[in-house]
C-alpha cells in the first residue's frame, strides 16, 4: 500500500537498485506512467514503455522505438536490446495471462532471467496477482488511489486555473472539503467530476454535496453492500439527546486536521437496546445530518456455501466501503450476521469473519463511519465489545414520559392530524407506558388512516386514546426479554437518551456508565 509520494520514493530505489521484475500494482496507468517520466528526469536512466496501441516508445522524448504491438514482439525487442546496452528499463502496461503458468508468463519469466545477468528491469503494470515463480524474480509495488492531500492538489490543478472564466465561490476549507469527499477516487475519476461541475459555467458551495452525490453513483454497485437511499426530510430523531449531542462532536472531528496529534477519524458506535425505539432510524439520522451517503453491509449475504467465500466477500466489501469513503457504513442487526461466532457448526466461518471484521475496524484508517445495532446482546462475541473497538457502546432503551410526549407529537406532526387536547395527551403518554417509539408510531398511524379514509372531522381525543389501547407493546408480550435487555445495557452502555440512569423514571437499577460532553 502506497500513496504516490511513497510509491514514487520507493519506486525509485528500485530502479536505482536494478530489480530485474517489478510488478506494478494499479488501475490507473496514466498515473503510475507519469511518476515514472519523473523518476526517469530525476535519475537520468532510460525507460521505455510498451502499449497495445502503440507499440514502444521512449517515456522522455515519447518517441517511438518499436511499432510491433504484441506483448511478444515488445519483449523480444526489450532482450534484444538489453543484451546490448547495461541498465535498460522496459514497462509493459497491457499484459494479460500472467496469473498462471502459461506462455506468456514463461515467456516474461525467461526475458526477467535475460535481464539479470545485465544489469535490464522488466516491469509491468496490473491489476492481478502473478505467476508466483515469476514474481520470485522481483519485487511487487502498490499505487493507492490518491489521498486527501494528493486529492486537493489535484483539485486546485482542476478548479484554479478557471477562476478567471467562470465564477468560483470556493475558499480553502471548500477546497479541503471537495478532496475530503473525492479521496480515494482516481485522478481521472476527480477530474471527469469537477469539469462536469464547472461546465454549468460557476463553482458555488452547493457544489460540493453534488461531488458527493456524483462519487455515489461510481460505487453505487459495491459487491456486498446497499445503497441506502434517505430522505432528509422525513428523518427526525426524538429523545436521543445524549447521542445526538455526542453525534455533533464526532461530527467536527470528520474534517479536523487530527494527524498532529496522532488521531484517527471517527471509527463508529454500536447502538444496542429494545427492538423499535430509533437504532436503524439513528443511522440513516447520522447519514442526512453529516450529508455523506449511507451503505448498508448485509451480512446474511455475505455467506457463501463454499470454504473462505465468506471471508473474501467481508474482505471485499469492506475495501469497497474504503474506497466510497467519507460515508456511513450501516450494519443492522450485527449479532444475526456474526452470533456463529460464539458456537456454531459452520466450520469456524463466523469466527474467521468476526476476526476479520475487527482488524478492518482497528486499522482501517478510512473516513467509514460504522453504525451497528443489535438487539440480542447475549449473542455478540465479546471481543466486539472492548473498548477501541467502536468509539462508544450507548444503550437505546425506552422512551421516557418526556420522551414519549416529544415522540407522539412528532409522528401528529408528520402525519398532518389534529393535536389532540393537552388532558388527552398527559393520558396518552400514561397509556404508552412501557411503549417502544415504533408502537407510537403505529398508534398514531392508526389514527391517520381513519383520517385518510373519513377525513379529518372524525379525529378527537377519544379515537387517539382507542388506537393507543389497542397496542399492545413488546415489552408487555415478552416482558422477561425486554427486562434482561435492560439491565445489561445498564451495566454496560452509555444511555443515548443523555439521561443518567439513576435519573431516569424508568428504571430501578443504577447504571455505571455516563457520556462525556
Amino acid at each position: 500500500m502506497a500513496f504516490k509520494e511513497e510509491f514514487k520514493t520507493t519506486l525509485s530505489r528500485m530502479f536505482r537498485a536494478r530489480i530485474p521484475f517489478i510488478s506494478i500494482r494499479s488501475i490507473e496507468r496514466a498515473r503510475v506512467l507519469e511518476v515514472v517520466q519523473q523518476i526517469s528526469e530525476e535519475i537520468n536512466i532510460p525507460i521505455y514503455v510498451h502499449s497495445l496501441s502503440q507499440g514502444t516508445r521512449d517515456i522522455k522524448t515519447n518517441r517511438s522505438v518499436n511499432d510491433d504491438r504484441s506483448i511478444a514482439g515488445g519483449l523480444d525487442f526489450a532482450v534484444q536490446n538489453i543484451a546490448q546496452r547495461q541498465n535498460l528499463t522496459f514497462i509493459f502496461t497491457e499484459v494479460s495471462d500472467i496469473e498462471d503458468d502459461n506462455i506468456v508468463s514463461r515467456h516474461l519469466y525467461d526475458c526477467v532471467v535475460q535481464a539479470i545477468e545485465r544489469g535490464g528491469c522488466i516491469c509491468i503494470i496490473t491489476t492481478k496477482s502473478v505467476w508466483p515463480q515469476l514474481q520470485r524474480l522481483g519485487m511487487t509495488i502498490t499505487l493507492d488511489a490518491p489521498n486527501e492531500e494528493e486529492m486537493l492538489a489535484i483539485v486546485k490543478e482542476c478548479v484554479i486555473p478557471y477562476k478567471a472564466s467562470i465564477p468560483i465561490d470556493w475558499e480553502e476549507a471548500d477546497f479541503i472539503m471537495a478532496a475530503t469527499t473525492l479521496a480515494n477516487m482516481t485522478k481521472i475519476e476527480a477530474e471527469n467530476v469537477l469539469a462536469t461541475q464547472m461546465a454549468k459555467g460557476s463553482l458555488t458551495k452547493d457544489d460540493l454535496r453534488e461531488l458527493s452525490n456524483a462519487k455515489d453513483k461510481l460505487f453505487s454497485d459495491i459487491s456486498g453492500l446497499e445503497r441506502v437511499k434517505i430522505d432528509p426530510g422525513t428523518l427526525t430523531v426524538a429523545g436521543l439527546s445524549g447521542l445526538q449531542k455526542w453525534l455533533d462532536n464526532q461530527k467536527q472531528l470528520l474534517t479536523a486536521d487530527l494527524k498532529a496529534r496522532k488521531l484517527r477519524p471517527p471509527r463508529g458506535v454500536l447502538l444496542v437496546g429494545v427492538p423499535g425505539c430509533g437504532k436503524s432510524l439513528s443511522a440513516k439520522f447520522i447519514a442526512a445530518n453529516w450529508n455523506l451517503p449511507l451503505y448498508r453491509l448485509d451480512l446474511a449475504s455475505i455467506h457463501g456455501q463454499y470454504l473462505g467465500q465468506s471471508e473474501n466477500r467481508l474482505k471485499e466489501a469492506l475495501a469497497s466501503a474504503d474506497n466510497a469513503a467519507p460515508c456511513v457504513l450501516w450494519i443492522d442487526e450485527i449479532e444475526k450476521g456474526l452470533s456463529g461466532a460464539t458456537g456454531s457448526n459452520d466450520g469456524g466461518t463466523s469466527t474467521r469473519m468476526v476476526g476479520q471484521f475487527l482488524f478492518w475496524l482497528q486499522e482501517s484508517h478510512a473516513k467509514v463511519f460504522v453504525v451497528a445495532t443489535a438487539n440480542n446482546v447475549s449473542q455478540l462475541p465479546p471481543e466486539l465489545l472492548r473498548k477501541g473497538r467502536f468509539d462508544e457502546l450507548f444503550f437505546v432503551d425506552l422512551p421516557s414520559e418526556t420522551e414519549r410526549k416529544d415522540i407522539i407529537q412528532l409522528y401528529i406532526k408528520r402525519n398532518m392530524l389534529p393535536t389532540p387536547s393537552a388532558a388527552t395527551m398527559d393520558n396518552l403518554v400514561d397509556i404508552s407506558d412501557g411503549f417502544a417509539g415504533s408502537d407510537l408510531e403505529s398508534a398514531v398511524r392508526d389514527v391517520a388512516i381513519q383520517a385518510v379514509i373519513y377525513g379529518d372531522s372524525i379525529v378527537n381525543d377519544q379515537l387517539f386514546e382507542k388506537s393507543f389501547l389497542n397496542v399492545v407493546p413488546l415489552s408487555k408480550t415478552s416482558p422477561e426479554q425486554i427486562e434482561n435487555i435492560r439491565l445489561w445495557g445498564r451495566e454496560r452502555a452509555v444511555p443515548a437518551s443523555g439521561v443518567s440512569w439513576s435519573n431516569s423514571p424508568n428504571n430501578n437499577t443504577n447504571g455505571k456508565r455516563s457520556i462525556l460532553l
